[in-house]
């Protein structure tokens, strides 16, 4: 195990909360991002701690541009550089492209995407420099398939693709991995009120669950993937074969 941690953003429920679970299992520090749920941060900080791990609880937006700036220096000075990080932080603000306003449309875009832009900015300056990073970024299978009434939320996770595969080519040959897994329909929070009228289209007749994105997410941060980078892994019971 290389001496630093790993930063996992939303990290209070869902699939960050599986990721950041999963990635301290593999010894990793972990600091535990959160924006307005604290209680969940600090119980998912509480899990590690008691299963031998170690973890901080650091509430950011990561909307805001100086949020990148506010969260490594904490986790650099407490667990050493950030080696790993996964931009899971993610949010909806659905309705069909006539009645989209421009806040929802901006907040999407600067949660989804923009946020993963300049935290992985900030990442691959050290990460560079130790000639060894993982990032890896969770987009959605709604990115390369239409889903009506997400116009914004399609093309924050699209461009996150696109973001993955060209900055994977940047920085390939200085030992940093740049991935993306796309989750289909997972038991979240955020899917509650869409699961029913989907289940029936997915091969595998049911949702996924958050562990099971965090699965792949752990692989992906992992030695063994070294080479294994500027892909998109999809996590969907079939949805998109």
């Amino acid at each position: 195990m290389r001496k630093g941690c790993a930063l996992v953003t939303g990290a209070s429920r869902g699939i960050g909360a599986a990721t950041a679970l999963a990635l301290a299992a593999d010894g990793w520090p972990v600091g535990v991002n959160y924006r307005s749920d604290a209680e969940g941060a600090e119980r998912v900080t509480a899990a590690i701690e008691a299963a031998g791990g170690r973890a901080v609880a650091l509430q950011a937006d990561v909307r805001d541009p100086g949020a990148a700036d506010a969260l490594f220096p904490v986790l650099e000075e407490r667990f050493g550089p950030v080696l790993v990080l996964v931009n899971n932080a993610g949010v909806r603000a659905d309705a069909l492209a006539p009645q989209l306003d421009d806040d929802d449309w901006q907040s999407v875009i600067d949660t989804n995407l923009s946020a993963a832009f300049r935290l992985t900015r900030r990442a691959l300056r050290r990460m560079v420099r130790e000639r060894f990073g993982r990032i890896v970024n969770v987009a959605s299978v709604v990115g390369p398939r239409a889903n009506p009434g997400q116009a914004n939320y399609a093309a924050s996770k699209a461009g996150l693709i696109g973001f993955t595969r060209t900055v994977a080519a940047e920085v390939a040959r200085r030992g940093v991995t740049v991935n993306a897994v796309a989750p289909g329909f997972v038991e979240t929070e955020m899917t509650q009120g869409l699961l029913e009228r989907v289940v029936a289209e997915i091969p595998a007749r049911r949702a996924g669950t958050p562990a099971e994105v965090a699965a792949c997410v752990r692989f992906l941060a992992s030695e063994e993937a070294a080479y294994v980078t500027g892909a998109t892994l999809t996590v969907d019971g079939g949805l998109s074969a």
